[in-house]
């Protein structure tokens, strides 16, 4: 535990954020992965799902949930998280396409799978935001309001939103009078204006916007 490096408030806010991870390092546990997901409840654009290992002991300054972070602290965080060598990660993405086919629900669940296959090492334990939990042969914990509960879920909201953010930013440039750079896809006013006047883009999700239209 780096915790000169810390303030002594921040350290024990994260220490406590660490008690989940640390029962199940007790219990025998190697490589557990926290995991979170951007993205269920906007009208356009992928849900998409992070997860991430920390190395035991580590304590990174900030980290809470994606969304009580200021922006410009939540991108700083972001990178640190992708070049720290301490920590690994996977993310999963999953099409607006592949929603109106499955349900969000379902996209949610799969775009949780891609993220813990595509993680480095295989993880021995989840911990995961929520009580509704997809299906893993590894164990898994559900934890509600696990973002601010648990340091690797935490970390695995900031790498899940940040990404999405980023890609709603790229599809401003597509379509730049929905404003997807301010509203991420969610059903603002301005939104539902731009899509009452314009109609739906090829990232707006149908299954979704049908009782807006």
């Amino acid at each position: 535990m780096q915790k000169t490096l810390l303030d002594p408030a921040e350290y024990d806010r994260l220490l406590n954020m660490s008690h989940y991870e640390q029962r199940l390092k007790a219990q025998g546990f190697q490589a557990i992965a926290g995991i979170d997901e951007a993205g269920r409840g906007p009208l356009a654009g992928p849900v998409v799902a992070a997860a991430c290992i920390l190395k035991p002991g580590k304590l990174m300054a900030g980290l809470n949930d994606s969304k009580q972070i200021k922006e410009k602290l939540r991108e700083s965080l972001f990178e640190e998280l992708l070049s720290d060598p301490d920590i690994s990660f996977g993310i999963g993405i999953v099409s607006p396409e592949r929603i109106d086919q499955i349900n969000i629900l379902q996209a949610t669940f799969e775009a949780m799978q891609i993220a813990v296959k595509s993680l480095p090492c295989l993880p021995d334990h989840l911990l995961i935001d929520g009580s509704q939990l997809p299906r893993f042969e590894i164990p898994t914990l559900g934890i509600v309001k696990g973002d601010t509960l648990s340091l690797s879920i935490a970390a695995a909201s900031i790498l899940a939103k940040v990404t999405r953010d980023r890609m709603m930013r790229e599809a401003a440039e597509l379509w730049p009078e929905y404003g997807f750079e301010k509203h991420k896809g969610y059903g603002t006013a301005a939104h539902l204006g731009a899509l009452r006047r314009l109609g739906p883009t090829p990232i707006h999700r149908k299954s979704f916007i049908g009782s807006f239209l």
